[in-house]
């Protein structure tokens, strides 16, 4: 699952936020990446990015010391690179990294109606990373933690923004 991005609305549908470029690095315009995503290799191999919803040839992508950077073409000094710190980096969702069977991307389970039965529990806000397993946090007539565990989760439909759970396996966790 690419992880949360609150800033959904500076992109297209038909894109997915990977990462968000940080401070500025040497005098060639090199900018540090915040990787927005849990495929780790996702930025190797890169050969053009959006950026800001704006397309960017890359020069190249280095990993030192556990921190991504990333260099494009014709952005070949600091002060011009500057102007894209705090952009975020997208691809079209045609080119997200694929998924095994009951895996979903973060971005697509945030706004999903989480649905007990016929009730409804109210909307997916945010997606926890807990370690052991994603937890949902879901804001309706009051706010609600879910775990992402098979025994809760029963069913999940991307194509129509719900979620059905069995709120009764709550209390048991």
């Amino acid at each position: 699952m690419t992880k949360l991005s609150r800033f959904a609305a500076e992109k297209s549908p038909d894109e997915i936020i990977i990462g968000k470029l940080g401070k500025v690095r040497g005098l060639d315009g090199t900018l540090k990446i915040i990787p927005l995503t849990d495929f780790e290799n996702r930025f190797d191999g890169l050969t053009e990015i959006f950026v800001g919803g704006k397309i960017f040839q890359v020069e190249g992508v280095k990993n030192l010391g556990g921190e991504i950077f990333i260099k494009f073409k014709g952005i070949d000094n600091r002060e011009v690179a500057k102007t894209l710190t705090n952009k975020f980096l997208t691809v079209n969702r045609s080119d997200a990294a694929p998924l095994d069977d009951g895996e979903f991307y973060t971005f697509d389970i945030i706004g999903c109606e989480v649905f007990d039965g016929e009730k409804n529990l109210g909307v997916v806000k945010n997606v926890l990373k807990t370690g052991s397993n994603d937890v949902f946090e879901v804001s309706g007539e009051k706010e609600i933690l879910i775990p992402a565990l098979k025994s809760i989760v029963q069913k999940i439909d991307v194509a129509n923004k719900k979620i059905f759970v069995n709120s009764r396996m709550l209390e048991e966790v």
